[in-house]
């Protein structure tokens, strides 16, 4: 049986005309230690645009400040608001024209959400009517390493993997599975299937 989600209407409009906006982007996600920042950093060492993880990034902005991860992440419902809100801002700044690799994208908060059990957040019901991606890559889940800002366990990489999968089967974009391979490799296979 598939988990339910937040119904969300499938008909993607711009805020300012009403119109669907279409993007050049290209979502690059997957459960914990699935080695998509290395992807992303390859595919920018090759001369793509690309963008970074919120979470990682505030997760070092806050280190920065003398603020542990465990303080951080201690409101679930707070922290992923503040990421969302970091996605949200980063995704409305990018020209919807050029080509660009997302390291995650607003509907990987909607998969967050939902594995943490958090109430339904009108902010990204909000978000996720708008949103629009050229094609959504998930790669397959490595052998788990944690380090200071990912801490999951193998049993939760796979929920959030899963999760991830669930949410973006229900988002009218073209979905894609990308194997595990050496990173060249899938780098590869992901410029070969744009």
């Amino acid at each position: 049986m598939r988990p339910q989600y937040w119904i969300v209407e499938t008909v993607l409009t711009d805020k300012v005309d009403g119109s669907i906006r279409k993007t050049n982007w290209y979502v690059i996600t997957g459960g914990p230690s699935s080695g998509k920042t290395t992807t992303v950093n390859l595919l920018k060492a090759s001369g793509y645009k690309t963008t970074v993880e919120n979470a990682r990034l505030y997760f070092d902005m806050q280190r920065v400040n003398g603020h542990p991860v465990e303080e951080v992440t201690k409101n679930r419902e707070e922290f992923q608001r503040t990421i969302l809100t970091m996605q949200i801002e980063l995704e409305k700044q990018l020209n919807p024209d050029e080509l660009i690799f997302l390291d995650r994208a607003i509907p990987d908060s909607h998969a967050y959400y939902h594995y943490l059990g958090l109430t339904e957040d009108p902010m990204l019901a909000e978000a996720l009517l708008t949103v629009s991606y050229k094609k959504v890559f998930i790669l397959d889940c490595l052998p788990l390493v944690q380090d200071y800002a990912r801490r999951e366990d193998e049993a939760a990489q796979l929920k959030i993997h899963q999760s991830l999968i669930d949410v973006y089967e229900t988002l009218p974009f073209p979905t894609m599975r990308v194997p595990v391979l050496p990173a060249e490799e899938r780098v590869e296979f992901i410029l070969r299937n744009l």
